[in-house]
């Protein structure tokens, strides 16, 4: 292989990370980027969260342990990714770690974000920073539209004024996100499920 070869391989990226509210298409993207990359795929534990439900129907008082299922899930998989060869293949997640917090700050009382933040610190989780973070951007409406349509049950207790705050949190912390390479696209108008 000759330098010009290692030198190309090495700056490409081998870890991807898909972002966004819920709605913006952050799967159904990271499933065609891996299928289209030949890459592994890290997909957030969704419907396995046991108490995901109760919180869209009731809101506050299922939200800590909505939040605790995925702090858990997500720094179990990111110590996975840690221990794994990230130079061996790529990998594309549908999801950055460091956003757990996003949904902690909306959702958690102050007594229970800090209890949170203690958790998580006492786990020290050491999430791999992506070499490139897709931040999909998408209005209310289009992210209201694609939950009614994907028909999932629970979801359709999600309220407009819940995405608006969502949405909000997003853009304030990729305004100020500067780990690494960031890619911001408005998913409002793309569809990486049909197109």
């Amino acid at each position: 292989m000759a330098i010009t070869e290692i030198t190309e391989h090495q700056n490409e990226p081998r870890y991807i990370a898909v972002e966004g509210p819920i709605g913006a298409g952050k799967t159904s993207l990271a499933k065609r980027l891996a299928e289209s990359m030949s890459a592994d795929l890290v997909l957030e534990e969704v419907l396995e969260n046991p108490f995901l439900e109760r919180f869209y129907r009731d809101g506050q008082s299922a939200a800590l342990p909505a939040q605790m299922f995925f702090l858990f899930a997500r720094a179990r998989q990111m110590e996975g990714l840690r221990q794994s060869d990230l130079f061996a293949t790529v990998k594309i997640s549908d999801y950055l770690f460091a956003k757990d917090n996003i949904f902690a700050e909306l959702n958690l009382s102050a007594d229970e974000l800090a209890l949170y933040q203690q958790v998580v610190a006492s786990l020290n989780v050491d999430a791999p920073i992506p070499d490139l973070v897709i931040y999909l951007q998408a209005s209310v409406d289009s992210l209201l539209n694609r939950i009614a349509r994907r028909g999932i049950g629970f979801e359709r207790a999600i309220n407009r004024r819940y995405l608006e705050r969502l949405t909000d949190s997003y853009a304030r912390y990729f305004h100020a996100y500067n780990e690494g390479p960031l890619l911001i696209v408005n998913a409002s108008d793309i569809d990486p499920i049909n197109n």
